[in-house]
């Protein structure tokens, strides 16, 4: 029996085409993998900024809080808490301060401290204020407007709230 003979081009006769295919996958890869990167960064920043926003907007509501806190133990003339954001003189009682909330809110800076505004406006939607339109139809529980502004971190904050709220005793 003759032993098969097995033929092997030789390497004259190969081109390299297989090197060149391997190469544009490599770049194809390295183009997919770039991209991936980009959109985890881009992802992150939304994340990071999401949280931010979320931070400002629960510091804020945690001042509202604080300051319906303060009112009720204004009201029931017992000790404010340490934290009370307001006084007894800090609330207003005009109604025709012409008060915006939403220019209130744009006129502090993102590096300014955490502030409150308190009107006392149950007058206000009964119709007092200049014209006298008649009383509150229940003196004993009155009605506040508390808008509040606040940061997501007290240090280099890059997110604020502004929170406007009726509070009515």
């Amino acid at each position: 029996m003759k032993p098969t003979r097995r033929s092997f081009r030789t390497p004259a006769n190969q081109r390299g085409a297989v090197l060149y295919v391997a190469l544009i996958m490599l770049i194809l890869l390295a183009l997919i993998g770039i991209a991936g990167m980009q959109v985890a960064g881009m992802q992150e920043k939304m994340a990071a900024n999401y949280r931010a926003t979320n931070t400002s907007f629960q510091n804020t509501e945690s001042m509202t809080r604080r300051t319906e806190r303060a009112i009720e133990a204004l009201a029931n003339r017992t000790a404010l808490a340490n934290d009370a954001p307001i006084s007894a003189t800090s609330i207003k009682t005009n109604c025709d301060d012409g008060f915006d909330p939403v220019g209130w809110g744009r006129d502090i800076s993102i590096t300014g401290a955490d502030s409150v505004n308190v009107r006392r406006i149950d007058s206000c939607i009964i119709g007092g204020g200049s014209i006298n339109m008649g009383e509150p139809l229940d003196p004993t529980a009155p009605i506040y407007q508390i808008t509040s502004f606040s940061t997501d971190v007290p240090a280099g904050p890059s997110s604020s709230a502004v929170i406007d709220s009726v509070f009515k005793l």
